[in-house]
């Protein structure tokens, strides 16, 4: 048996890097199993095999079942987990993290610890999402109120480009029904990339909890990250699917989006955006294929794991 320390990284032919992932696969209507390192959905039209290392997010719909076995290959994968309605996405659980090194959550929580360095992160945000302007200076209040103007003008802007009537922005909780048309694309629209970002953050071994522009929530870094590309695809993507037709929001809208996300190759910007946002001079001397335990010494030095500390060791 061997310790975590011991334990030997997996190789490339094992896990496929979350950049190269499929963002998000939709099922209904089927029982999920396991067979070997695949999950099989099996329906009234026979079994589908999918390799489990291949799935960003699998999105159960109404209708499914799935096994232990099934789940535990996933959480192996990294492949986050959402159970879903029909006329909406809400994520619910995710997997383990692809990653066997903490640089990059010890990044993240270095810099959200500093109230100067937590602001620094949010205007690289807002800046990554709106390059056209300078947000250098900007407080938190006005950092917030020039996104709530870009994110107005987004809306007029795909409203005319569309010919979609835009009353403004209503989403009631729990309701997806309560909206328009448009309100209920954004809205399905939104929570999709919210579990295409909740992959990508926990396949990264990010904590999911330590936002920079969203606080209070366990998902507030998502919240963060998914915000990065809602004016550039969800929007539009969303204003799209209204404008072809009423009928049918939340599928089309699952389905346009994840075309969009492959088109732009989405989990592979995530993934670079994530990193350099947290790790913008390069990652450390640990990278995030590593499988090394250390443990911290009063110098600041790392320390091996896997030895006895009281055998006169030298720091």
């Amino acid at each position: 048996m061997t310790t975590v320390a011991q334990r030997r990284a997996s190789s490339p032919r094992e896990l496929t890097r979350v950049a190269e992932r499929i963002s998000f696969v939709y099922l209904e209507r089927c029982v999920v199993h396991r067979d070997a390192n695949a999950i099989t959905a099996e329906d009234a039209d026979g079994t589908t095999h999918i390799p489990s290392a291949t799935i960003g997010t699998l999105l159960l719909g109404p209708g499914t079942r799935i096994t232990h076995q099934a789940m535990s290959v996933l959480a192996e994968s990294g492949a986050a987990v959402a159970w879903v309605g029909e006329q909406g996405v809400r994520y619910y659980a995710g997997g383990r993290a692809l990653s066997r090194s903490s640089a990059l959550v010890e990044a993240q929580a270095t810099l959200w610890a500093n109230r100067r360095t937590r602001l620094e992160v949010a205007r690289a945000m807002y800046r990554l999402r709106f390059p056209d302007e300078d947000p250098s200076g900007l407080t938190r209040r006005e950092l917030l109120g020039h996104e709530g103007h870009r994110v107005k003008e987004c809306y007029r802007h795909q409203a005319d480009r569309t010919g979609v009537p835009w009353r403004g922005r209503h989403y009631v909780p729990g309701d997806f029904t309560a909206g328009d048309a448009p309100n209920q694309a954004v809205t399905a629209a939104a929570q999709c990339m919210y579990g295409i970002a909740h992959a990508v953050v926990a396949a990264l071994g990010c904590a999911t909890g330590l936002g920079f522009v969203h606080s209070g929530h366990e998902l507030s870094f998502v919240l963060d990250v998914a915000d990065l590309y809602k004016t550039e695809i969800g929007i539009p993507v969303a204003f799209d699917v209204a404008a072809e037709s009423t009928e049918d929001i939340g599928s089309r809208t699952r389905r346009a989006l994840r075309d969009a996300v492959n088109k732009n190759r989405l989990l592979d910007r995530c993934v670079n955006d994530i990193k350099l946002l947290l790790q913008p001079e390069g990652p450390g001397a640990a990278s995030a294929a590593d499988d090394v335990v250390m443990l911290e010494s009063d110098s600041g030095v790392a320390v091996p794991a896997g030895r006895n500390c009281a055998d006169g060791m030298t720091w």
